[in-house]
């Protein structure tokens, strides 16, 4: 059977590299873009678009059908930071969003689907350091409290209609080409263009805030991968946690003033600093390893560079 894929926010900042990768491997007609609002000129001439509110399950529905969709990405979600600010709206989107593509699963209309979690399950009362695959999950952020409750609703759509749902929980996600998007963990981003612009960077975290943290072509990698793996092979339902590195800002502060020898960093904590301080510090990712054969390729050093090299385009920097 041909893939038909559906990628409902695809003009996030995972959604975006998504759509890309999966229609460079599939075929650009293969792959339909959707959300809200139209995406960056790459986005839209690269393929088919739709414009879909991710809540609207008959606006889906006629996509679905409009295009004979058999896979869907549900890449749509407000994220940590924002969702504290609008927390029934967080709510509402990350919810309902999920009922809908679980639902049109149900009914048979589509055959896979790929809904992402986050290391915001986790809460103040889970273990820091490698945090096992299951553990205490006490959420302290709308945010976490929907993915936690997005993953139950997975587990018991499979078990209960056999939906073949798919999940991970990504970590803090790393790119030079899409902006931060409201999550705790965009420092990571923002650091590089306030390098890159002002040669410092005042940050929202504080120097030893250590984080788990992924370069988005792992976490593209890692999502398609797991989609791609026999259904044998997924045996959680919930999701699965996945890791790359982690690190501190003073860490990445660091390895920045390799190349930037003058570049400065400072730190004034805001409201980001407590959902921060209740997340993991490293993940224990094994069973992803082992039952579908996940494996990272970037390190903090080999990021630093592809963050820098690219970014230094776009502001004319030279070093």
């Amino acid at each position: 059977m041909n893939k038909s894929i559906l990628i409902i926010g695809a003009c996030g900042q995972i959604g975006t590299e998504l759509t890309l990768k999966l229609r460079e491997i599939n075929g650009e007609k293969a792959v339909i873009a959707s959300d809200i609002h139209e995406g960056s000129n790459e986005l839209m001439q690269s393929g088919p678009f739709e414009l879909i509110n991710a809540m609207d399950y008959d606006s889906i529905l006629k996509v679905v059908e409009k295009y004979a969709i058999n896979e869907v990405y549900l890449m749509a979600a407000m994220l940590s930071a924002t969702g504290e600010k609008f927390p029934e709206k967080a709510w509402e989107l990350n919810m309902n969003s999920l009922f809908n593509v679980l639902n049109l699963a149900k009914s048979g209309k589509i055959k896979k689907v790929f809904w992402p979690s986050s290391i915001a399950v986790f809460g103040p009362t889970t273990p820091k350091e490698n945090t096992p695959q299951e553990t205490v999950m006490e959420p302290s952020t709308v945010y976490g409290i929907s993915k936690q409750a997005g993953e139950r609703w997975c587990e018991y759509y499979f078990n209960k209609f056999g939906v073949d749902v798919r999940s991970i929980r990504y970590p803090g996600i790393i790119s030079w080409k899409a902006n931060p998007g409201g999550g705790t963990t965009d420092y990571a981003i923002e650091i590089f263009h306030k390098a890159l612009q002002e040669g410092k960077y005042n940050s929202f975290l504080n120097k030893e805030t250590k984080l788990p943290m992924m370069y988005i072509d792992d976490a593209i990698d890692a999502t398609i991968n797991i989609m791609d793996a026999k259904p044998e092979a997924i045996k959680i339902r919930s999701s699965y946690n996945l890791a790359g590195m982690s690190f501190t800002p003073h860490e990445v502060s660091e390895e920045i003033k390799k190349t930037i020898p003058n570049f400065e960093i400072s730190y004034s904590p805001d409201f980001r600093q407590k959902i921060a301080d209740s997340w993991p510090k490293s993940i224990d990712d094994s069973k992803a390893r082992e039952d579908w054969g996940w494996n990272h390729k970037v390190d903090l050093e080999k990021m630093t560079t592809i963050m820098l090299e690219n970014l230094s385009l776009k502001y004319d920097f030279n070093y």
